[in-house]
């Protein structure tokens, strides 16, 4: 079965409903001329007449009304799938982000959100590596990598670690000359953050890291703030991993940062990027994100 040929049905369509070659025209931002060729071509393709043109009267004949009522809904239907593929359904928007950050840092804040913009119903996808990119997945993604072509991304932060201690340990080494109290404890390191992350961070800070130190190695910075909540040692923490909850039982030991060379971006389709939702959600999470930086 051969298909007509589809802008030449477009036009036909679209023609038909505003009833005037002029106003289609305008419509579909062409010539008048470009709209009549391709009605011709439609009609060299059916073999029959689907206008009759009377001076400035246009009427549809019998075949061509006929026909405008079976291509009408169809083509409609193409247009609002394609629409909703590209912007997604009006009102919802899916947001893909790394499970930690989502529990530890967005969850907390998420009805400020929906105070804000009651209008939209966001929903979260969780994922615990590098997303695929996909409508499939979400509307919109926070990664640690900048995406590819047709793909526009925002900064939300970049990573700094410090450390941070239980209150009980604080209380222990808040009187003593600091970094030498640290030694005192083992030190809690996370092997996906960096390589030799306390070693990097003794160097920045123009001392090195003394052999003896017991250091405790853990696959997350989930299981090493835990960890420290319970007096286990000190570890290095970003600021989003220190929520309000953390804030009351974790100490931030004052010494310098370090900064990892990760940031973290809001990502979506370039063709989006107008959308109220997305840019509603955009400006939401770039102000939370600045105020999470004391």
């Amino acid at each position: 079965m051969k298909l007509p040929p589809l802008r030449a049905v477009q036009y036909f369509e679209t023609t038909a409903r505003l009833n005037s070659f002029s106003r289609a025209a305008e419509v579909l931002n062409v010539t008048q001329s470009a709209v009549s060729h391709q009605i011709r071509l439609l009609e060299d393709f059916l073999g029959e007449s689907l206008f009759d043109r009377q001076g400035r009267n246009l009427q549809l004949t019998p075949v061509g009304l006929r026909y405008y009522d079976e291509i009408s809904d169809p083509l409609q239907a193409i247009a609002r799938a394609s629409h909703q593929i590209r912007v997604g359904e009006s009102g919802r928007l899916r947001l893909a982000v790394f499970s930690s950050l989502a529990v530890k840092w967005l969850m907390p804040q998420l009805s400020d959100f929906r105070a804000r913009h009651p209008e939209i119903d966001l929903s979260l996808e969780m994922y615990a590596d590098h997303p695929d990119l996909s409508d499939k997945m979400a509307d919109c993604f926070i990664t640690d990598f900048e995406p590819g072509r047709n793909y526009q991304y925002d900064l939300l932060y970049n990573e700094y670690l410090y450390p941070v201690c239980s209150q009980k340990i604080w209380q222990q080494i808040k009187d003593k000359p600091l970094p030498d109290a640290l030694w005192d404890y083992p030190l809690l390191s996370v092997t996906s953050l960096m390589d030799n992350d306390w070693a990097q961070w003794c160097k920045l800070g123009g001392f090195a890291l003394p052999k003896q130190v017991k250091i405790h190695t853990f696959s997350h910075m989930l299981l090493a703030t835990e960890a420290a909540r319970y007096a286990h040692g000190i570890t290095l923490l970003n600021h989003y991993f220190m929520n309000e909850i953390d804030r009351e039982q974790l100490v931030r030991i004052p010494m310098h940062e370090m900064p990892t060379g990760d940031s973290l971006f809001f990502v979506y389709k370039k063709h989006r990027a107008r959308q109220p939702e997305i840019v509603k959600l955009g400006q939401w999470l770039q102000q939370i994100a600045a105020a999470n930086v004391p």
